[in-house]
Parts: C-alpha cells; structure tokens; sequence
C-alpha cells in the first residue's frame, strides 16, 4: 500500500483530535449556562435534522459474522497485508516448495462461505507455505466485531461482499438500516407511557417493576461495554493499517478526547457534535465514493468469474437471521433511545430516523460494494478473496493515490469518535438512571465509566474473541425482545416482569433443546451451537434454526409462566376470600394515563399528545416500579 510518511500520519490523526476536542469544548463553553437539566438526556428538545445526523453518526454498522486469520504482529508492523505478499518457502536447494494440496476441511470452508470458488482457490495457503519464520501472517484469529457507525464497517462489509456477493451486501445493509425504524414505531409509544424517562429501562421498571429493569439494564451495560471494547479495536487496527502508526496513542487520543468533552457537557454536547460529525461523514463518503469510482478500472471479464452476482444459500438465511440480530440488539443500545426520546414530536423523530435510515443504507452499500470492486478491478485476486476478503478495502486502496489515504483518515478518526462519545455519554445516562436512580454525582458514574474503559483498552489491543460473546448476547437478545415488547400493546396489560424474565431464559434453554434435537443428542454440538462458536456462517440450517427458536421459544415459555402465575394468584385469591384482580386493566407509570389524567396532556402543533414534562426529570424518579409478579 502507498502509505502516506509517519509524521504526515501523525499529523492527520492527531490534528483531527484536536480540533474535536476544541470543538467540543467551544460548544460545552457555549452551553455552559444551559445545561441543567440536560446533562443525561433532552427530552422533547430537537427537530428532525439533527435526530436524523445523531442517528447517522450512532447508527449500526459492522456486525460480527466470523473469523480471519491475521496477523498477531500486524498492528505493529502493518502486517495485514502479508497473506497475499509473503515469500514461499524455499527447499534447501533454493527453489521454491509447492503448496500443499487442499486439506478436506478446505471444502467445507468454501461451503460455508458460500462462494462459488472451487477449493484450492478458498484455500489459498498451505500450512507448509505458512511458516512462521518465513512469513508473519500466520497468528491467532481476529475478529470482526460491532460498533456504531464507526471504522469496523471498513472491515466487515466488504468481506461480506466477498463471501455473498451482491446479494450479501444488500441483505446486510438493509438489515443495518431497517431496524432504526422500530425507533421511530416504538419510541412515541414509549415517550408516551413513560414521558419522563430517557431510556428504555425506566419504562421496563415503571411496566415491570425493579428486578426485570435490572435484568435488561445488565444487558444493556454489557452490550454497550462490547461495542465500546469494538470501536477501540477497529480504530485500532484501521489506523494501523493504513499507516503504521502504533495503535495505542490513538486509542488513548480517542479515549481523552471523548472523555474530556462528554464529561463537561453530557449528553447535550455529545448531541451537537455528532451533528457536525454526522455531516462530515457523509461529505467523506461521498469523497471516498467518487474518488475510488472515477479512479479505479474493472475488468468485466472477472464479474462473471467472480459468482458475485449469484445469489447463495448463506445469503437467503441471513435475510432472517441479520434482522433479527440487530433489531433485537438495537434495544439494548441506550443511545438509540436516547435520540428517541430528544424527538420534539413524534413527526420530527419519523422524519429523522427516516432520513438515517436512507443515509446510512446507501452508506453501507457504497462501502460494502468496494469488497466487489476489489476483485472485479483486480487488486484482490480471485484465488486470495478466502484469506483477504476482509481487508479488500484496504487493498483497493493500494491503486489510489496516498491522498485518498488522508481523506480516509480523517473519515475513519470522524466516524469512530462520533461512535465512541456516543456510547459513553449512553454508558453514563443508563448507569446513573438504572443502578442509581440518578441520584449519585455524575462525576462520580464518570468515574466509573472512565475505569471501564481501562480494561476495554486492554481487550482492544490484546483482541481475544469477544466475537464470540457478543454472538452469544444477541441471541440473549432475541430470546428477551419479544416477551419485553408484548407489554407495549395495551391489550397485553396483564403480562409482567415474572414473564418477561422466564421467557428470557426460556427462549435460551428451547435454543439449547434445539441444538439437541437437531444434532441427535449430541449435548456437547447443542452447546456448542448455542454459544455460536463457529460464528453465523454455516453450511447447514443450525444457525439459521437456533435464532428462529430464540423467539418462539420466549414466547412459549413467557404464556406458560403467565399460566402458572394466573394459576397460583387465583388460588391465593380464593384461599384468602379476596376478589381475584390480576387480571384486572392497570393505569399509570408504564401503562399510559388514565382517562383522567388525559385533561393534564396538551397537544403538540403536529397532534402529538405529549406531557409537560418538566426540566427536573433527571432528579431521582418518583414513579413507583411497575408489578413483577
């Protein structure tokens, strides 16, 4: 690759924090009066075009799928390229070995990446070939793992093209994309249940009372936590890679720089900077997109060879499963709600999650299209796609002058600290809200978050497979979701905490009994396949199967404890004399007003009923927590 020199990277990078951290500390000087009130969230506060580029600059991006191996040493070395540049080995006679012929695992591999490549072509290096002392690529795996719209997505999109063509690169930013919207669906029934919260969770305590809150709030911290570890190490590896610069001075850059002005204004500061961020992004795209359509060439010849245009099984059962993956894990994200409820009215948070959406799918195709590009071009050869799909970006880069390097730069330093204040301002706002009913001094949670980030240092730079547990929480999610959402119908009034936590871990064990049945009693494949410990991608239906029973099985197991619940509470009923009234319709925090209460809402000029809430909603809440049992 044409990299740019060390002190011209440095100054990119370094010159691009700082003068976010100057940006962000002019708008915390700027709204220093005004921030009471507004430091944890800002409800009802913002118009459509600023809810539409926070989404942008917040909005889902690379999802884990599986696994390559790179090079341990690359990001001190700028080895990521060595897969495709290392020497062969040589005999003793000084001519070169020849490569093993492909092993039989070789075909399973290009079976459950779906390409349509024979085997010796998916298995492009030999273990003979790949000799430690003669070619650094060989070391642990490394993984693709989540963030926002952050610098991961320059990894894992376009590998995605390389293993499901087209088909694959639509289905995943659709699946990317599309979920925003249940924001806009549920976020106004919410605001309006709960108009004095700012996350999901206090709804949830309000509806089901304090231990269900706690159960998702865990999940909530913990997700957030992995996509915090996620963004670190994908700015990590990208800087490196394109530069050569060392990956931890920008990991703490990025941390000191989010810190220092997140901490100063909250979540208000970190709303107008990820409008400025938001922008430039998608100015960067635009100039990354048009520089790499005018200036690179395609062979036509290698559309046809390549298969990209071929649908594959894989890419039909991602169709279920990515949505279901990232809407389900999307609620888990309290920045997601956090916009939602900083909606004016329920018109501004349609339009502007409407207008992210379209934003961020055009984005993600654009940047998922390059991995096809690579190969139709030539810089990535069709017979290097197995071990190389997932830096195709990187080395379609390679034919581009080092300017375009820069612009990338700048892009990538843009959208991965517009990802990183986002999920710690949300780490902060759920924290105070959740654990501590915000009546513990914010600097003190800051603290808090501040030491968290520690050990997600360490992840980042030493990447162990948290792959692999935030495969395991978004099936987590998918049994939760569904038997939390049934309370947000007011025809479901009787359901409560008690089912929402057995259907959780319900939804878990039929996934379990899934793998079971389907593996033929083999318990240690079912345990195996519920930790998805080869990823999603698989030749058969086993995934595919186990996130289908995720949901339908919390749904089960959810109406059966609400019959045994019904059951035992009847029981009582009529052992003690007292009328039974759990079936009876409730009202208040959690369900919605009353009819009385309807006289104290006015009417927003979109004809939104809205409440008036007051600036003090950050104090310690007074709402009584919903009924658990």
């Amino acid at each position: 690759m044409v990299q740019p020199s060390t002190q011209a990277s440095n100054a990119v990078i370094f010159v691009t924090y700082s003068l976010f951290l100057l940006m962000g500390l002019g708008i915390a000087y700027r709204y220093r009066h005004d921030l009471k009130g507004g430091f944890l969230s800002g409800n009802r506060t913002r118009t459509a075009i600023p809810v539409a580029l926070n989404f942008i600059a917040s909005a889902p991006g690379a999802f884990p799928l599986a696994k390559r191996i790179l090079s341990p040493t690359m990001r001190e070395s700028n080895l990521l390229f060595t897969l495709t540049k290392c020497s062969p080995v040589m005999s003793d006679d000084g001519t070169p070995l020849e490569r093993d012929a492909p092993p039989p695992e070789a075909e399973e591999d290009a079976a459950h990446y779906g390409r349509r490549l024979e085997a010796q072509r998916a298995f492009n290096f030999s273990p003979s070939v790949l000799k430690e002392e003669k070619c650094p690529a060989r070391g642990k795996e490394a993984e693709i793992v989540p963030a926002g719209l952050g610098s991961s997505v320059l990894f894992a999109y376009p590998e995605l093209a390389t293993i499901t063509g087209v088909q694959g690169v639509i289905v995943y930013a659709l699946s990317s994309s599309l979920p925003l919207l249940i924001f806009a669906a549920l976020g106004s029934i919410i605001r309006r249940k709960t108009p004095e919260g700012f996350v999901l969770t206090e709804w949830t305590r309000q509806r089901y009372g304090t231990a269900a809150m706690l159960y998702l709030s865990a999940a909530t911290l913990f997700t957030l936590f992995l996509y915090l570890t996620a963004e670190l190490s994908a700015i990590g590896q990208v800087v490196t890679t394109l530069t050569g610069v060392n990956q931890l001075p920008v990991m703490l850059a990025q941390v000191a720089v989010t810190t220092i002005y997140t901490s100063l204004g909250g979540f208000k500061i970190s709303f107008v900077t990820d409008n400025i961020q938001g922008g430039m992004v998608i100015c960067l795209i635009v100039i990354a997109a048009a520089t790499i359509g005018a200036l690179t060439d395609i062979d036509t010849s290698l559309i046809r060879e390549s298969g990209f245009l071929k649908p594959t099984l894989l890419g039909w059962q991602l169709l279920y499963i990515l949505p279901v993956c990232i809407l389900t894990n999307n609620f888990f994200l309290s920045n997601y709600w956090l916009r939602a409820f900083a909606s004016k009215t329920d018109k501004d948070l349609w339009i502007g999650v409407s207008l992210a959406t379209t934003v961020i799918l055009c984005v993600l195709v654009l940047v998922g299209m390059t991995g096809c590009i690579a190969v139709w071009s030539g810089a990535l050869p069709l017979d290097e796609v197995a071990t190389s799909g997932s830096v195709a970006f990187f080395i379609l880069l390679d034919r581009l002058p080092s300017w375009v390097i820069g612009v990338v730069l700048v892009m990538v330093v843009t959208m991965s600290c517009s990802a990183f204040d986002t999920l710690q301002s949300a780490m902060v706002s759920s924290a105070s809200n959740d654990l501590f009913r915000n009546r513990l001094n914010i600097w003190w949670i800051r603290a808090g978050i501040l030491l968290i980030i520690i050990p997600a240092i360490v992840i980042a730079l030493e990447a162990p497979s948290v792959l692999q547990i935030y495969l395991i929480s978004d099936l987590v999610s998918a049994c939760i979701v569904p038997v939390l959402c049934l309370g947000l119908s007011n025809k479901c009034y009787w359901w409560r905490g008690f089912e929402v936590i057995v259907g959780g871990l319900g939804g878990i064990l039929t996934s379990f009994l899934f793998g079971v049945i389907y593996y033929d009693g083999d318990v240690h494949r079912a345990g195996n396949l519920l930790l998805i410990s080869e990823g999603l991608y698989a030749d058969d239906w086993s995934v595919f199967g186990v996130f289908v029973a995720a949901p339908v099985g919390s749904i089960v197991w959810g109406f059966a404890a609400l019959a045994c619940r019904l059951s035992f509470q009847y029981i009582q009923a009529k052992r003690s004399g007292r009328r039974f009234d759990a079936l009876d319709r409730p009202y208040g925090p959690g369900f919605g007003p009353s009819p009385e209460e309807q006289a104290h809402y006015r009417q927003s000029g979109s004809g939104d009923d809205v409440a008036d809430v007051s600036s003090e909603h950050e104090q310690a809440g007074s709402k009584p927590a919903g009924k658990f049992f």
